[in-house]
Formats: structure tokens, C-alpha cells, sequence
């Protein structure tokens, strides 16, 4: 196993980087670095840019407007652009649905969807989890009764995260109330545009609408937009949940944090001590580095694996648990380094003229980024369930 960086890789990254260089608006790095989400608009303007580059896609094949690089070069991309402070693309299309559509679906169904989503014509949502069926995925009970040439569905989903701009939403539904749980289940692509199709906010502690309720009273959806067999959705769901799991570990979005934490940390106080010169808090970031560094090392053997052909497997599950763990240790201390200027809200007393740098730089990145780190380690299977798979997987129990 060789875990070192190529000559060519090496090449690659300062290739990236110049891209950033000149591609990356500073608007967008900066309002980044600050824990303020970008529009819609700023968000697609960046995924078009990628796409005119031919970078918007590297996971998918080249026929269908992806790029050739090898596991290797997506993690030295992945890296570089978290590191300049680059949005992170929305990954409903790109990385969730589009690999559904490119395994199991049709070449009508490529053909129509795949085009779309790199051009950001289309953007997409999840309707996986359900109230009661959140970890426990397999008991959801939506129900798709077939009536003709149609789904009739009916039921709820919650947690959707930007459902109020999708236009679409790929969804597991039951087909067979009959069957057992993960035989009964099918995926079907659901215009959100639909008769029949609620969308009602959820406002998040960090005062966030990013999530959803979704309810479908009596919605028709053609057959053709099942994607594979009838009753065999649950294939499509694991599939998709692989993929989902190895990105939402996050080392290069890990690495981004630690990195903004020293910045932080290293900035002088109201005594004129920065707070890395105290002992305890420097120990606290060595602790949460190492454990960066070790998350870091399986990342790179799991992507030295990946060259060789082998699949990620049961390491998709612990680098999520890794990834999302440190995710919280890394937002927790920054929180705690930039103190009280971290309580939400605080600039609307204040104002930034009258807050030190430490608070108008990072105050509302730290606010941010602690309370939305508190769901990474549930969603996209529970990490206590991730557990569970690697115990049945590795430990064969």
C-alpha cells in the first residue's frame, strides 16, 4: 500500500489551487469564514463554474460528464477547495441521486436528469427519513399504490433538507406493505411540483430554515419514475448511503476547521494572551488533531485501497463516526475559544464596530458551525447504528 502522493497528484493540486485563485469570488470565501450561508443564487453560480471548468462531477463517469480522476485526485479536490474557503456543492444531485441514476436507472432516466443537474436546472432533495423511521429507515411507512401507469402516494417525510428550493425529490416509498421491510420498498423521482405535495419549514436552534416536512396527499407519479425494480428500492437506498456516508466523514472540511480554530485561538485577548498559550486549551487541540490525523491516515488507506479497485465497505461507516465526531470536538472549542462572543445574536447589541476581531471574524462561524455540528453524527444513519455495521461487517458478530 503506498499512501503517498504522486508526482502527478502533487501537479494536480497546485492546478487546483491556481483554479481557486482565480475562479473562487472572495465574496463567497469570505461570508464562508464567517458562518453565513449563501443564497441559492451565489450557490449555483459557483456549481456553474465548476461545471464550465468540467470539475462539477468528478465522481461520475466521463460519458455522462464526469471527470477521470482517481479516488486520489476527488480527495486532493475535495481538500483543496475547503481550504480556500470554496461552498460546498449540494450533494442531493450530484453525489446522492446522480450515482442512483447512473447504476440502476434508465438510459431515459439518465438521459432526462443527468443533464440537468450538472447545469443546475434541476436540484434535488432527499425524502428518506420519516417520524418513527428516522435510524430504523426500513420502517417507513409512505405508501405508493400502483393505479395504471401511476403511484398513488400518500404519507410524510421529515428532516428535508432544502425541499422549499428542490424541484425534485428522490424518494423510498412502500409498495409492498406486504413484504418484509426492505423487500417491500421502492424509489421513484417525485416532481416536487406535484398536486398534492406540502412543504412546511422546520426552523433549526441555530434559528435556520434548511429543513423540512413534506406531505403527500393522494400525489400521482408516472412508473417511469421508478428507478430499478418495484419492491427492490431498498438496493438503490444502501447504494446511495455508501456514497452519502464517505462524504458527510469530511476530513478536508475537518482539516478547514482545525486550521480556523488556530486562527483563532492565536489571537491576542483582552489580557494580551492568546488563548493557544494556555496549556489546557493547547492540549485540547492536540488531543482533537491527533484523532484528525488518524481519521486523515484511514481516509488515505481507504483511497490507496480504492486505486487497487477495492470497495470502501464498512469503512465508509467508520469514517463517518470518526469524521463527525472530531467535526463536533473541532466546533466545540471553537465556540469555546471565542467565548461569549459566540451566543447568537450578540452582533444585533453590539455591532461589529464596537466587537474585537475575534468576535466580528468568527463569532457567528462558531455559533453556526457548533449547533449545526450536533446533527452530523445522526443523520445519514445514526452513528450508533454505523456501529451495528461495522460489528456485523468486521467483527462478523
Amino acid at each position: 500500500m503506498d499512501i503517498d502522493f504522486s508526482a502527478d497528484e502533487q501537479a494536480f493540486r497546485e492546478e487546483v489551487r491556481a483554479f481557486l485563485r482565480e475562479q473562487l469570488p472572495a465574496q463567497f470565501a469570505q461570508r464562508i469564514a464567517q458562518g453565513k450561508r449563501l443564497s441559492k443564487e451565489h450557490q449555483v453560480q459557483w456549481m456553474r463554474t465548476l461545471n464550465r471548468q468540467g470539475w462539477l462531477a468528478p465522481g461520475w463517469p466521463v460519458e455522462h460528464g464526469g471527470t477521470d480522476w482517481s479516488a486520489v485526485k476527488k480527495h486532493i479536490f475535495e481538500e483543496e477547495c475547503f481550504a480556500a474557503g470554496a461552498p460546498k456543492v449540494v450533494s442531493f444531485g450530484l453525489k446522492m441521486v446522480a450515482p442512483v441514476l447512473i447504476k440502476f436507472g434508465t438510459p431515459q432516466q439518465q438521459a432526462r436528469f443527468l443533464p440537468r443537474i450538472l447545469t443546475c436546472e434541476d436540484w434535488w432533495c432527499q425524502g428518506y427519513s420519516e417520524p418513527g423511521a428516522g435510524s430504523d429507515l426500513a420502517s417507513l411507512k409512505t405508501r405508493a399504490v400502483r393505479d395504471g401507469d401511476h403511484y398513488v402516494i400518500n404519507g410524510q417525510k421529515t428532516w428535508t433538507t432544502l425541499a422549499h428550493f428542490a424541484d425534485w425529490m428522490f424518494c423510498l416509498v412502500r409498495t409492498d406493505p406486504q413484504a418484509q421491510q426492505q423487500r417491500g420498498i421502492s424509489f421513484v423521482l417525485l416532481d416536487m411540483r406535484t398536486p398534492g405535495i406540502t412543504v412546511r419549514p422546520i426552523i433549526t436552534l441555530d434559528g435556520e430554515h434548511e429543513v423540512n416536512e413534506v406531505f403527500f396527499d393522494n400525489v400521482r407519479v408516472p412508473v417511469a419514475n421508478l428507478v430499478g425494480e418495484e419492491n427492490q428500492g431498498w438496493t438503490c437506498a444502501k447504494y446511495l448511503l455508501t456514497h452519502e456516508r464517505t462524504s458527510i466523514g469530511g476530513i478536508a472540511h475537518n482539516k478547514a476547521l482545525l486550521n480556523r480554530l488556530k486562527q483563532i485561538a492565536s489571537q491576542e485577548l483582552r489580557d494580551g494572551r492568546p488563548l493557544l498559550e494556555d496549556p489546557l486549551f493547547r492540549g485540547q487541540i492536540a488531543e482533537v488533531e491527533m484523532q484528525l490525523m488518524a481519521a486523515q491516515m484511514s481516509s488515505l488507506r481507504t483511497l490507496a485501497a480504492a486505486r487497487d479497485g477495492a470497495a470502501a465497505g464498512a469503512q465508509s461507516s467508520f469514517l463517518k463516526i470518526r469524521g463527525t465526531e472530531i467535526r463536533q470536538a473541532l466546533t466545540y472549542l471553537m465556540s469555546k475559544a471565542v467565548g461569549p462572543y459566540a451566543m447568537p445574536f450578540i452582533e444585533e447589541e453590539l455591532g461589529y464596530d464596537q466587537a474585537p476581531l475575534l468576535h466580528s471574524a468568527y463569532s457567528s462561524a462558531a455559533t453556526y458551525q457548533y449547533l449545526d455540528a450536533r446533527k452530523a453524527s445522526i443523520y445519514g444513519g445514526a452513528n450508533e447504528i454505523q456501529k451495528n455495521i461495522i460489528a456485523k461487517m468486521i467483527l462478523e458478530l
